[in-house]
């Protein structure tokens, strides 16, 4: 006894010392760098949709801070903001490469999708009410609280979002329009007009294909501002001449309607006769969208629940415009004939290809009555013979089950003539993606009924988590000398070769095909090193290639084909995998353990049946504590499909099996019970080595298994080449360790199951135990865990506190049951267990035990730390294959990374800042972990795996990552095609997956139709040029082409002007005396010499540029014209002043001198 008290206090002396000096060669603060480096699924906060029509790529904005972009080729992303906000937001700068995302603290982002990182962020001041992008380029509107329309640009050189000078304030719209604007006025509503032209002359249009049903921004000589205000006024802006082209919509504006009847009433939809005269229009604005290729009819949604279709033909002079009442100008529909309607808070608008730009479908979220079902309303809509016959021809409801946003994406292989070619994808705000093609939706809007039972395709979750259901999850390493690994490497390249690349859902082509697989992967040299595995609760297990980010599916197992055996489709409970011989054992929810070779023998075609039916052959020999099972088994020859092998099932309780672990190089396996029972299987003879009665008192689940095997040289067996030829007699002597969920170990001779000890380590009967770890050499080269135990979940973050008691002596000993062992084996596990370690994590305290103590039957704890949460799941950490950390998820989601041994706190993060995620029940039982830091989780429809180790890249990022952005594609739009005459009827071959079918329709120059070739490249960089002149100047001071650079510039002076001084006047022109004195009359001589012309010479525009440019920033110039403006103002009063005192003068002047003159035609000539 003061023996061991001696080792004790040695090894205790020991610790603390290593604890001061921080052991050498730990995991330290410095190696950790947590992040996310895996994502697939569909955030449940999402909220927003973006699509990129030539990548073919789509955005996903969530309520937390992250977007989500999905392509083809299952090539998903995460991109998460530092700032956990909402994004209100949401846009691609088409194929450019980069996305834009406003949050609701008004802060723009630019993400980069070829980094996948922020690559700019720009703060707005003022609310951000309204936004929109110019196609094809980096230019985008911003419209504010305060009613106005910034323009800003992202340049991708300087990685800059640039706040361009031009704006147009609603002082100016007001003021240019002649119209009184309230104070309180936001813009709710900007857009570009699709094929605008600057003075209506010279147009060059320029459509995408019929199978886009999208419109390309017109290159032409000016651009139409679409701007909306929240009281209804509609103003359509020309940014090359600084002026109001039309404006709709204000209550001023005396206009006429005509209303759809109630859409709801007939299939087919006529107006009505009922005309509404001179109604006065005040209503709110809510959403608004092109509803023509040629931006020349707007729809717009209102707050009361009306849908306006206006007419934007009519580009007359605002006067015109005032004094005009035309019928012809907009047309009113009605959803519901309720008189409270929901706001029309989405319009969408997918033109008909038939229709000549004068039909389509209209996607409707809002308009119906308040309190019906959540509908998306989509209306089939034809006004060929002009807006004032708008005709309703189809209506069909779809039902949702909760809306967040939607999105048209062009539909793939063939649509129906007469259709929009165009897919509706709908996300509903539990974060799912439904989708209906066009051929769906025109046959649902062609029956008569209107409110379909309608099935969507949801989108095929590339890792299936709730449908089926995720129960348990296992990381299988693939070692990479074994005989097997090659063999297992060519099977999963054939498989990958063969597979998909977009699945399909159902009878609909999935419509994405964006981003660019990763191009690493060489068949010659390709090798597996990890799979994931997961088990399901309708009994089916899938296996993924995780060797690169992007995973790759290669098995799918069910239930064994040839042979009817009971519970197979039961719910999977366990999993384990060993790398060496590449064997999966699945544990199920009636106690069922199949076990599958996944590289499987030519001659292989048995199935071994073992159950605890003596029918079958089993014999049970009942021995002391254990239950031995005989090799007496049932051997079914069936055939097998290609794939993995089922080579046995075992039948031995019907009780969940909880946990699995092999063991010996897979020559053996051992299963934990529910009920309290482990077996040990032997898997190369296909028997049962023995069967143990319940481990524990209480039958407490075994939720923790460990098999340590000792050899012969002191050391563990270092080779696992010839481990299926040993039998499990020559591998060396070997201890299995047995952990209930009351912290009840067990500790088992492996060849015989003889208890050695059993105790219960922890004091408190209402104990939690989470997992066990048997560790090496803490401080140097043989510290390696060799089990993995079973973990529990995570949850949100919360600070922790930890108590660490230095515990050396006088700790009570729990109850141990004990079989007497001869002396020199009981001497031989002392021996082999020098230097090793047991670690016993529990839900409120980790504990280090000697590995000598526990197999002795004592339980002095050499360390404890004391945790105030409860722990839920932990995991370990190997640094250069020595070192080791330990992981720590408390139930509230925070997660610790501590030093071992010390058990010291390194970092402290949490699933709630590092992936957004709440923590969920069971979630434990579907996480897993790697040696070198690689946590896999699951939350919901989303999997991620976040890796913990700074120094780690076992996934050989980023090149191994797929390409987000194909530069190819980018190069290809803009110059892969040129029309010739041949082509203008024809569409042009498919560019990249398809997306491109044809950039170019027809170009219409004036009024009439010609054929000409154009040069996409050349037109894209004349419309970027062009956009720059425009927008890098104020309104109204554009410069002019006519000015060369070069010339002198006369600066203004308006100190020219000289108010105090007198007004030297310039002399008359010479005349003679005659021709002075035979001149007209005494107000000609008066006023001789100066000008007739009352009226000033109008200068050109020319020279006003010339003389009022400046060098430098044109803000700076704008500023410095203000301030002389200012300063002229005050000049201007003087002088009209100083004008009103001389005409006072003057008329007392003529006053005076009419009463002379009358004076002077009384007197008489001698009386002068």
């Amino acid at each position: 006894m003061k023996r061991s008290n001696l080792h004790w206090y040695n090894v205790c002396n020991e610790l603390e010392q290593q604890q001061q000096n921080a052991v050498q060669g730990s995991v330290t603060r410095a190696d950790l760098d947590p992040r996310v480096t895996l994502h697939y699924g569909i955030p449940s906060t999402s909220s927003i949709l973006a699509f990129d029509s030539v990548q073919s790529l789509l955005a996903i904005g969530t309520l937390d801070g992250r977007i989500k972009v999905i392509g083809g080729d299952n090539i998903e992303a995460l991109l998460i903001s530092p700032k956990q906000l909402p994004y209100k937001y949401l846009e691609f700068l088409q194929n450019q490469g980069f996305i834009v995302s406003i949050s609701t603290e008004n802060e723009i982002q630019v993400w980069d999708l070829e980094q996948r990182q922020i690559a700019s962020t720009l703060q707005w001041e003022s609310n951000i009410t309204a936004f929109s992008v110019i196609y094809g380029t980096t230019y985008m509107y911003i419209g504010c609280e305060y009613g106005m329309v910034a323009v800003l640009k992202y340049d991708a050189e300087s990685k800059q979002i640039i706040h361009l000078p031009y704006c147009v304030p609603k002082n100016v719209i007001a003021e240019a329009s002649g119209i009184s604007l309230p104070d309180h006025l936001s813009v709710v509503g900007v857009l570009h007009q699709p094929l605008s032209q600057g003075n209506r002359q010279d147009k060059i249009y320029l459509k995408f294909p019929e199978a886009y049903g999208l419109v390309c921004p017109c290159v032409s000589k000016a651009y139409g501002l679409l701007i909306a205000y929240d009281n209804g006024l509609i103003v359509l802006w020309d940014a090359s001449e600084d002026r109001i082209v039309l404006v709709r919509g204000y209550k001023d504006l005396l206009l006429k309607d005509k209303t759809v009847v109630d859409c709801l009433t007939d299939t087919r939809h006529e107006l009505s006769d009922d005309v509404s005269d001179d109604t006065e229009l005040d209503k709110e604005i809510s959403s608004i969208c092109w509803a023509s290729n040629s931006g020349l009819v707007l729809a717009v949604g209102y707050v009361d629940g009306d849908i306006m279709f206006w007419n934007l033909t009519n580009a007359s002079s605002i006067q015109d415009q005032k004094a005009a009442k035309s019928s012809n100008d907009v047309v009113k529909l009605q959803l519901s004939s309720g008189s409270r309607r929901l706001p029309v808070i989405v319009l969408h608008w997918a033109t008909n290809r038939s229709h000549n730009d004068c039909g389509g479908q209209l996607f409707v979220y809002g308009g119906d009555e308040i309190g019906s079902v959540e509908v998306l309303t989509i209306l089939s809509l034809d006004w060929s013979a002009g807006i004032e016959s708008l005709k309703c021809i189809g209506r069909v409801d779809l039902t949702l089950n909760g809306f967040a946003d939607m999105v048209l994406l062009p539909s793939s292989g063939t649509t129906e003539s007469g259709g929009t070619g165009m897919s509706l994808v709908v996300l509903t705000n539990l974060g799912k993606l439904n989708v209906y093609n066009d051929i769906y939706l025109s046959a649902l809007i062609s029956q008569k009924e209107k409110k379909p039972s309608v099935t969507a395709v949801e989108y095929p979750m590339f890792i299936p988590t709730l449908d089926p259901y995720m129960t348990v999850a296992k990381l299988g390493l693939v070692y990479r000398d074994g005989k097997f690994s090659k063999v297992l490497s060519e099977i999963f390249s054939a498989t990958k070769l063969h597979a998909p690349q977009t699945p399909d859902v159902g009878a609909t082509k999935w419509p994405l095909t964006g981003g660019v697989p990763c191009q690493l992967i060489d068949t010659e040299v390709y090798h597996v090193e990890r799979i994931y595995i997961a088990g399901y609760q309708d009994g089916s297990v899938r296996v993924w290639d995780a060797t690169y980010p992007a995973l790759s599916l290669i098995y799918v197992l069910g239930e064994v084909n040839g042979i009817n055996i009971a519970n197979t489709s039961a719910a999977v409970t366990a999993l384990d995998f060993c790398s060496y011989t590449l064997t999966l054992a699945i544990g199920n929810q009636c106690g069922l353990v199949c076990v599958y070779k996944l590289v499987r023998s030519t001659d292989e075609t048995s199935l071994h049946f073992v159950t605890e039916t003596v029918n079958e052959g089993l014999v049970l020999l009942y021995t002391n504590f254990c239950v031995f099972l005989s090799n007496l088994l049932a051997v079914h020859n069936i055939h097998q499909e290609n794939g993995p092998h089922c080579t046995a099932v075992f039948s031995l309780l019907n009780s969940p099996v909880c946990t699995l672990q092999f063991a010996d190089f897979g020559s053996r396996l051992a299963v934990g019970f529910e009920c309290g029972q482990v077996a040990v299987l032997d898997t190369s003879t296909l028997s049962v080595l023995f069967f143990t009665d319940s481990v524990s008192d209480s039958n407490t689940p075994v939720i923790s298994l460990a098999v340590k095997t000792f050899s012969d040289t002191n050391s563990l067996v270092n080779s696992p080449e010839d481990s299926e030829s040993k039998s499990s007699n020559n591998l060396g002597k070997g201890l299995v360790f047995t952990m209930t969920r009351n912290a009840h170990i067990v500790v088992m001779d492996g060849a015989t199951g003889n208890i050695v000890t059993s105790q219960s380590l922890h004091l408190k009967t209402d104990s939690i135990a989470i997992s066990m770890y048997i560790l090496g050499k803490y401080n140097g080269s043989n510290f390696i865990p060799e089990m993995s135990s079973k973990k529990q979940s995570l949850n949100s973050p919360q600070k922790s506190e930890a108590r660490s008691d230095f515990v050396q002596t006088n700790l009570q000993s729990g109850s141990t049951h004990e079989v007497e062992l001869d002396s020199h084996e009981t001497v031989y596990y002392v021996q082999q267990s020098m230097n090793l370690f047991i670690l016993l994590c529990c839900e409120d305290a980790l504990f280090f035990y000697s590995f000598e103590s526990v197999i002795k039957g004592e339980s002095n704890s050499i360390w404890k730390v004391n945790l105030v949460k409860p722990c839920c799941w932990t995991a370990t950490l190997k640094k250069n294959e020595k070192e080791l950390g330990l992981v720590v998820l408390y139930q509230s989601g925070a997660i610790e990374i501590r030093s071992l041994p010390t058990l010291e706190v390194l970092e402290e993060i949490s699933l709630m800042s590092i992936l957004r995620w709440n923590f969920k029940t069971n979630m434990d039982k579907t996480m897993c972990s790697s040696d070198n830091g690689q946590i896999f989780l699951v939350n919901g429809c989303e999997f991620a795996t976040v890796s913990l180790l700074g120094n780690e890249n076992d996934f050989r990022i980023p090149e191994s990552l797929p390409s987000l952005h194909d530069k190819i594609l980018e190069a290809a739009v803009p110059a892969s095609v040129n029309l010739s005459p041949n082509q203008k009827n024809r569409q042009v071959a498919d560019v990249a997956h398809g997306v491109l079918g044809g950039i170019i329709k027809n170009i219409k120059v004036g009024k009439e139709e010609h054929n000409v070739d154009v040069d996409l490249a050349e037109v894209h960089k004349n419309n970027v040029e062009h956009l720059e002149s425009l927008y890098s100047s104020p309104p109204f001071l554009k410069p002019s082409a006519a000015v060369m650079d070069d010339q002198d510039i006369m600066e203004l002076n308006l100190d020219d002007i000289k108010i105090d001084e007198p007004i030297a006047l310039s002399s008359p022109s010479p005349k003679s005396d005659n021709e002075s004195r035979d001149k007209g009359t005494e107000r000609e001589r008066l006023f001789e010499g100066a000008s007739t012309d009352t009226n000033p010479r109008l200068r050109t525009a020319e020279e006003i540029r010339a003389k009022y440019r400046k060098a430098g920033d044109a803000s700076a110039a704008a500023s410095q014209a203000r301030d002389k403006l200012a300063e002229r103002k005050e000049k201007l009063e003087r002088i009209s002043q100083r004008t009103e005192e001389l005409q006072s003068g003057a008329e007392n002047f003529a006053s005076m001198a009419s009463e002379l003159a009358k004076t002077m035609e009384r007197r008489k000539w001698w009386n002068i």
